[in-house]
C-alpha cells in the first residue's frame, strides 16, 4: 500500500487531488481510498487531504500518519508546522515551488521533487492571477514520480473530476508533468 498526504490551504484544491489520485489509481486497477481533514474550514486555512492505493481492499479509515509520499500545493506551509513529519525514510516529497529558486533544507532521507505548479495554474487560466488553484497542475508532476498512476489515467480522472475548465487543466497537468524538476533523488 502507499499513502499519500497532501498539505494545502483552503481554495487550491488539495482535496479535489487526492479524489483525482484515487480515481485515476481506481482506473489503472488499485483499491483505494481518499478523505480530507480539515481544521477551520475557510479560504487560505491549512488544510489536508489522504489518498491510499493498494491492490488489496484497503480496510484502514485512520488519517495517514506514516505517508509514503508528502504533496504540498503551497509552500508557504514550510515555515509552518513540520509537514514531514512521519515521512517513511525514503519518503518522497512534492513541493509547489518557484522554479527560479533553490530549495533549501532538504533532508537526506527524503526524494524531494518541485514544480511550480502556481506560475503553471496561472498561464492556464485556471483560478485567478492573484489565488492559482494548482491541485491539476500538482497531480500532473505526481504521475511523473508515482509508478502506480499513469498520466493518462492522471489525465482522464482530472478531465472527468475538474468542475470547470476541463481542457485547460488537462493541459495543465501535461505541462506539470513535463515540467517536474528532480532536487534530490
Amino acid at each position: 500500500m502507499i499513502e499519500v498526504r497532501f498539505h494545502g490551504r483552503g481554495g487550491q484544491g488539495a482535496v479535489v487531488a487526492s479524489e483525482v489520485l484515487a480515481n485515476a489509481a481506481f482506473r489503472e486497477g488499485y483499491e483505494v481510498a481518499s478523505f480530507p481533514y480539515f481544521g477551520v474550514e475557510r479560504r487560505g486555512a491549512p488544510v489536508a487531504a489522504y489518498a491510499r492505493i493498494d491492490d488489496k481492499p484497503i480496510r484502514i479509515r485512520s488519517s495517514i500518519y506514516e505517508p509514503d509520499y508528502v504533496v504540498i500545493l503551497d509552500n508557504s506551509l514550510l515555515k509552518g508546522v513540520s509537514l514531514l513529519e512521519g515521512l517513511k525514510p525514503g519518503g518522497t516529497v512534492m513541493i509547489n515551488y518557484p522554479d527560479d529558486e533553490k530549495l533549501d533544507n532538504v533532508r537526506p532521507e527524503y526524494r524531494y521533487y518541485t514544480l511550480d505548479a502556481t506560475a503553471i495554474a496561472a498561464s492556464h487560466g485556471i483560478g485567478s492571477k492573484v489565488a492559482p488553484i494548482v491541485n491539476t497542475s500538482i497531480m500532473g508532476g505526481f504521475a511523473k514520480i508515482c509508478d502506480m498512476v499513469s498520466l493518462d489515467a492522471m489525465l482522464e480522472s482530472i478531465r472527468e473530476k475538474a468542475p470547470v475548465k476541463k481542457d485547460e487543466n488537462v493541459a495543465a497537468a501535461r505541462e506539470a508533468y513535463e515540467r517536474t524538476r528532480v532536487v534530490r533523488a
